[in-house]
């Protein structure tokens, strides 16, 4: 059959206003449903006469075509039936095409005839026919091809490895280029004022409908909130404005808008844009208040039946909130119910929408007292849903403060408040709260209105100061008598009658003799000017002297006659004296002109005028101190803070670990007093596994060290190194280790600062400006750091390191050429791990001639740093001389011969440096500290040089090795080719290098074995010495001889199993009674470092070993295990954990409540798993029936509480009931239970709350009444309910386990759970160490004590050192 055009149908309606039509008798009423077409209606109602079968289609549709193009669209109302039988026939693939030029000629010709205003009745009823006809045929169009594109789009969905349909696709794009084509050209019909074509401009309801209903149909697509589809979704809104505006839709989209929000979660964004369009573009700003009143009146319960409807609810208003804030206020009281609710994410909705009030209309200062009032009423609802229920809405709170915080919206007078209740929900629970609380508390830093250096500690004093000037002001207010200021028009109100009376006496004839001689008084008038008498006068009336003022004032008229003082008394009364002299008063009146008033002389004030700007700077002084003491109380909660977001840094959650590196940057950048601790503690993050939290710190240093301000370069490299050495001093060698990877990325990178920040720190560190020591050792050690990059920055300058840290003032600053030797070592470092020729340099070096001067000169001094120094030094020279044994041995010979200097030529020793205890013989003599430091540096001397053996010598042997066979390998070719196989054989075995390798493993063993300690050689002579001082403490008690006896002793050992073995016991002796901490935490150290290089000696002193060690090993250990099986479902201590409460709760034990508490909260931290959790619910629960004693049951209800049961694990709980239920009369049993439903409810949803409340109604009636009571009254109940329900279809009855409680108990089989006999077996003996005891002068293990070899253990081919 031909293709069927449906775009003769849309563009039939189009034309049909190019033709004049005939007088027409029906109506076409628009159906609620196509199909009510057909059927027969009311009088003159058009009716469809024929719905054409698809045979008789393609006839009449071309008969329609030439209908259309000779008539115009006049026509549909001759052809509906035809355009009709196409929508009939649309399901069946009818193909069509479009109504566009139908309804698009309507938007062209019909304005013309709407504003002819030449319509007659019936032209305008088949006009209103023709609009209504083309109208309902495009929209139910639109809704069939928009339901069969959905449906399109579910059926030709493309599973997984197959390829979409593209005769489907095809449809499908061309409906979604046509969707906006229609919208338009309906929009451009709906413009027009079609109205007039109704009777009365009344558009029916149906009309309305059926458009408002086609664009609703469009909305429900689920792309439409898509960013493709805007163009489509802002063309719906548009048609719908128009409705709403011209049409009168506006309830029916209220309704229509709450009924999409309760189906199509997906639509609340859409349905926002389309409210805010509504009401800011189309001015029906009402529909906003009906809406949110809609809303608003729901119910709990209604919410509660709603679903997704509520998320809906809550999105849209979050996002009207958002596009029109200002439009939301009139009706926002009717949403403030919803926050007392139980839905957390409509009080969530209601707390952004007042945050976008706050932020963009209710904010700054010129708010009347209206506006005023209604911020500080959302403030105090916001501030009180801080402390919410539901851990969303808390965090949502706190993000929607640091919206207000960052838009500077907040008050000052609440940042004091808001900021303590942020401080205090860094504690939350929640992981998103405390994240977003330390989002406020930056936002808090880098808004703060106060200051842009918040330290506490530098506010104080000028706080004190500004207090004690107030305190001042005050009292010196105080002693001040109040005098009333008097001004001087009420002055001259007071005395103006008396004054007209001596103006009438002076004005009499016989009033001339009296003025003669008041001209004698006031003599002079002539040598003043006019200002000068006029301020006479003034003076004379204030001193009540009228008469002569009067006088004097009538003769300055004729004195100075152009006087503009005494103008008016040209004509010389009672009336114009009067007005002159008040004016001479009290000045000019405010008419007077400029003239006068600028010359007026001033106005005299009586005493206590000033008053008002004392009082004002009172007020100053008084919102001065307030300013700082809230500046102050602001910046102690920002400390207080700190120190809890320190702790932070090492939690598990990234985002926070995130967040907190963040704070701690703003805390720095405004220097908030201890934030420099946070900064290093984040330092070790950067060997963080966790590449966010890498990053993170990396580039929180890069910004707070890296990129420095400045007006140059030279500037900024200043700035840098000011900071980095901040950072360096007094830093532990964990932070300098953690600092070298940011430095050494800096120097690694191309950076134009790189040359100015080296000379900088030479500069510091040469002394060449005045620099503290403490930042000549930092630039020394960033030196360092940079050398791991570039080792040229020390090499090229080594001879200035050596002149300047270890010349001649080397024993004035110990700390400094200590650091320098750090520096000078890690120029080898990526030698070291190369595997090139060993970068070394010649025993006559002027650097290893300055070590052993320094060294040895420092053996028979005091200094306390000297130790670290040596220790260093003695590393260099391994790490850089070429023979570093014979070196060592010539300083060991030095120090040695300058010791024995020391007692023979010193006399009588200092009593200081002594030993203590009053020894007899020549030993007294011997100076202590020195002899500490020289048996301090034997036994650096032998842990290095083990060390250079097995690292250096062997990884030179492993080199030559390697070159030699690669140089035999070239000279000569396998003689045939079995030699080859074989040889090939060996080497993928490993044999060739592995048999090599043990060769050089052994002579390196032999050479420690035999001759590092044999006679000749220097270190053996110290032995004897070392064995006597660590044997005897009672003589030799000096405790820094005594330490660095013991530990030269353990690295004298660490040279040969000889020497271990001789003395193995003499070492746990030491580390038995040794009452020096200090002495006994290095031999704990050297002996794990033993048991690793000679495990068969050590093998029988382990008990010895580990007897020690406390509860902190073993809680310890268990945080090992549980991180070791994390991710793993053979956790120990979640298989062990229900025979460990059965054995710890034995009542033959006798455990303390207390410490049994203690050790299963430590112990369920480590069940974290759901499952986990809910399987031991059920093991514990069983636990209750063997257990025999009131305090196992108390324990094991204990243990189910400290569990973090959840749903399942609740459901588990209650099919347990049987298990512990005749045990509830218990409180100890009791309460534990009770808590578990109380955590449980706090967080439950409501059909889950109701059964968790059920469950504690259970729990206390069983607990008060007794189980056997309970279970009457249930068995009491079921047994009526039944009866009443006899006549009903009878139901199996649920079987109701009774009590065991006072009956004979099931017989339970050998295997089953047994309680354990009671033990006899022997109690252990405890572990004394006689350290508590008297101690003797030598102590030393009897042999008896000494254990005995039992199991030998293989020695590995090859033990290294370690380090």
């Amino acid at each position: 059959m031909g293709q069927i055009c449906k775009s003769c149908l849309y563009s039939l309606t189009l034309t049909y206003l190019l033709f004049r039509p005939a007088e027409m008798s029906w109506d076409f009423i628009l159906p609620v449903c196509s199909d009510d077409l057909v059927k027969s209606g009311a009088v003159n109602q058009y009716v469809v006469q024929d719905v054409l079968s698809i045979k008789q289609l393609n006839s009449h549709i071309n008969s329609f075509k030439a209908a259309l193009r000779s008539q115009g669209p006049l026509c549909i109302l001759e052809h509906f039936d035809t355009a009709y039988s196409v929508l009939h026939y649309i399901s069946h693939n009818v193909s069509q095409c479009s109504l566009f030029s139908v309804v698009r000629g309507l938007s062209v010709s019909l304005p013309t005839l709407l504003l002819s205003g030449s319509l007659s009745a019936v032209d305008r009823k088949q006009q209103l026919n023709a609009v209504k006809m083309s109208v309902f045929l495009l929209c139910k169009l639109t809704e069939t091809l928009e339901s069969d594109s959905y449906r399109e789009t579910i059926v030709t969905a493309p599973s997984k490895g197959r390829k979409k349909d593209k005769a489907a696709g095809k449809g499908l794009l061309q409906w979604d280029s046509e969707r906006e084509t229609v919208l338009q050209c309906l929009t451009q019909l709906l413009q027009l004022d079609i109205r007039t074509l109704w009777s009365l401009s009344l558009v029916e309801e149906e009309f309305v409908s059926c458009v408002t209903c086609c664009c609703y149909k469009l909305l429900e697509n689920p792309t439409i909130n898509h960013m493709k589809s805007k163009s489509t979704r802002d063309a719906i809104i548009h048609v719908l404005g128009i409705m709403v505006k011209k049409y009168n839709h506006m309830l029916g989209a209220c309704v229509k808008v709450i009924q999409l929000l309760q189906h199509f979660e997906q639509l609340a964004s859409v349905c926002a844009q389309a409210v805010a369009s509504w009401s800011s573009e189309y001015g029906v700003k009402v529909i906003v208040g009906e809406i949110m009143r809609e809303i608003g009146q729901k119910s709990s319960e209604e919410l509660a039946r709603e679903g997704s409807g509520v998320k809906a609810f809550s999105s849209f208003l979050s996002e009207l909130g958002t596009l029109v804030p200002e439009t939301m206020i009139p009706n926002i009281s009717v949403l403030l119910t919803h926050l007392e609710g139980e839905s957390p994410s409509l009080r969530v909705a209601v707390c952004e929408v007042l945050g976008e009030v706050l932020v963009r209309v209710l904010s700054g200062d010129q708010l009347d007292d209206s506006a005023r009032s209604s911020r500080d009423r959302f403030l105090d609802t916001l501030q009180e849903h801080i402390h919410d229920a539901h851990s969303h809405v808390r965090a949502r709170v706190l993000q929607v403060y640091a919206r207000v915080v960052n838009s500077k919206a907040l008050p000052l007078c609440r940042y004091t408040e808001v900021m303590e209740l942020t401080v205090g929900r860094l504690g939350d629970k929640s992981v998103h709260v405390c994240k977003s609380a330390i989002q406020l508390l930056a936002a808090f830093i880098a808004h703060n209105p106060y200051s842009c250096k918040l330290s506490s500690v530098d506010l104080t004093n000028p706080l004190e100061k500004e207090m004690a000037k107030l305190k001042d002001m005050r009292d010196s207010q105080k002693e001040q008598v109040p005098v009333a200021v008097i001004t001087a028009a009420d002055l001259w109100d007071a005395m103006k009658p008396e004054l007209e009376m001596t103006v009438k006496a002076q004005l009499e004839p016989g009033s001339e003799e009296e003025e003669n001689e008041e001209e004698e008084e006031t003599g002079g008038e002539e040598e003043r000017s006019d200002r000068d008498t006029a301020l006479q006068i003034a003076q004379l009336l204030r001193e009540s002297k009228y008469r002569k003022a009067v006088g004097l004032c009538i003769r300055a008229h004729s004195l100075y006659p152009e006087s503009l003082f005494y103008s008016d008394l040209a004509d010389l009364n009672a009336e114009t004296l009067i007005k002159t002299l008040a004016t001479l008063f009290k000045g000019p009146e405010q008419e007077t002109p400029q003239a006068v008033s600028s010359d007026a002389p001033p106005t005299p004030q009586k005493e206590g005028g000033g008053n008002d700007g004392r009082e004002s700077e009172l007020k100053k002084q008084e919102m001065l101190v307030q300013y700082l003491k809230d500046t102050e109380s602001f910046a102690l909660q920002v400390e207080r803070a700190i120190a809890v977001i320190n702790n932070m840094l090492y939690w598990k959650t990234t985002t926070i670990v995130q967040e907190a590196v963040q704070f701690c940057v703003t805390a720095f950048e405004f220097s908030v007093a201890n934030s420099v601790c946070g900064v290093r503690k984040m330092l070790p993050l950067v060997w963080s596994t966790d590449v966010t939290i890498k990053d993170a710190v990396i580039q929180a240093y890069r910004r707070l060290y890296l990129n420095p301000h400045g007006d140059n370069t030279r500037a900024k490299a200043q700035t840098l190194v000011d900071n980095l050495s901040d950072l360096t001093i007094d830093a532990s060698l964990g932070t300098v280790q953690c600092l070298e990877e940011i430095v050494q990325e800096f120097f690694s990178s191309e950076s134009a600062l790189q040359t100015s920040v080296v000379q900088v720190l030479w500069e510091r560190f040469s002394g060449r400006r005045e620099t503290k020591a403490l930042h000549r050792r930092a630039a020394v050690l960033l030196l360092g750091m940079a050398a791991r990059a570039e080792r040229e920055v020390v090499l090229s300058n080594l001879d200035t390191l050596c002149s300047v840290a270890l010349g001649e003032k080397v024993a004035e600053d110990y700390l400094l050429a200590r650091d320098t030797l750090i520096t000078i070592a890690n120029i080898t470092d990526h030698v070291r791990q190369s595997k090139g020729v060993p970068f070394r340099l010649p025993m006559d070096h002027h650097l290893f001639s300055s070590l052993s001067q320094a060294i040895a000169d420092g053996v028979v001094q005091s200094d306390p740093h000297w130790q670290t120094f040596m220790e260093q030094a003695v590393r260099l020279i391994y790490f850089l001389a070429e023979s570093p044994d014979q070196l060592c041995s010539r300083l060991l010979q030095r120090s040695a011969h300058l010791l024995l200097e020391q007692i023979t030529e010193g006399g009588e020793p200092n009593q200081s440096q002594l030993q203590e205890g009053g020894s007899q013989g020549s030993e007294e003599q011997v100076n202590c500290v020195s002899l500490a430091q020289v048996l301090s540096l034997c036994g650096a001397v032998a842990f290095w040089q083990v060390s250079h053996l097995e690292r250096s010598v062997s990884a030179e042997l492993r080199r030559r090795r390697g070159e030699k066979e690669e140089e035999e390998e070239k000279e000569k070719a396998p003689a045939n080719k079995k030699e080859a196989n074989d040889s090939c054989v060996e080497e993928e075995l490993g044999l060739v290098g592995a048999s090599a390798e043990d060769t050089e493993a052994e002579i390196i063993r032999k050479i420690c074995e035999t001759e590092l300690l044999s006679e000749g050689n220097m270190l053996s002579a110290f032995l004897p010495l070392l064995v006597k001082v660590c044997s005897s403490p009672g003589k030799y008690s000096h405790p820094q001889l005594t330490t660095a006896a013991c530990l030269a002793l353990s690295q004298y050992m660490m040279i040969s199993p000889a020497v271990c073995k001789d003395n193995i016991r003499l070492l746990f002796t030491v580390l038995e009674k040794s009452p020096l901490p200090v002495v006994r935490a290095n031999t704990i150290v050297a002996l794990g470092d033993l048991t690793v290089r000679f495990p068969n000696i050590l093998e029988p002193w382990t008990p010895n070993l580990y007897a020690r060690y406390t509860a902190w090993f073993c809680s310890y250990f268990f945080n090992e295990n549980s991180s070791k099986y994390s991710n793993s479902s053979d956790n120990a201590i979640y298989n062990l954990l229900p025979d460990i409460i059965s054995r710890l709760s034995d009542p033959e034990r006798g455990m303390k409540e207390e410490d049994f508490n203690t050790i299963m909260k430590q112990l369920f931290s480590y069940i974290t798993k759901e499952r986990q959790t809910e399987s031991l619910v059920e093991k514990l629960c069983q636990r209750f029936r063997t257990a025999k004693t009131e305090r196992q049951w108390a324990d094991l209800a204990v243990s189910l509480s400290l569990l973090s049961v959840c749903e399942r694990g609740f459901k588990k709980l209650q099919e347990c009931w049987d298990c512990y239920s005749d045990k509830l009369a218990e409180p100890g049993v009791y309460q534990p239970l009770l808590s578990i439903a109380a955590k449980l409810r706090r967080r439950a949803k409501p059909q889950f709350k109701a059964q968790v409340e059920d469950y504690e109604k259970r729990l206390t009636a069983v607990h008060t009444k007794g189980l056997e009571n309970v279970e009457n009254e249930e068995r009491e109940q079921q047994t009526g309910d039944a009866q009443s329900q006899n006549l009903k279809t009878p139901q199996p009855q649920k079987s109701v386990r009774k009590s065991t409680r006072g009956r004979s108990k099931p017989k339970l089989h050998d295997s089953d759970l047994v309680t354990p006999r009671k033990s006899r077996s022997r109690p252990k003996p405890a572990i004394t160490f006689t350290s508590d005891e008297e101690e003797e002068e030598d102590a030393v293990m009897a042999e008896s004590e000494t254990p005995k070899v039992t199991t030998p253990i293989a020695r590995t081919r090859r033990t290294r050192l370690r380090h």
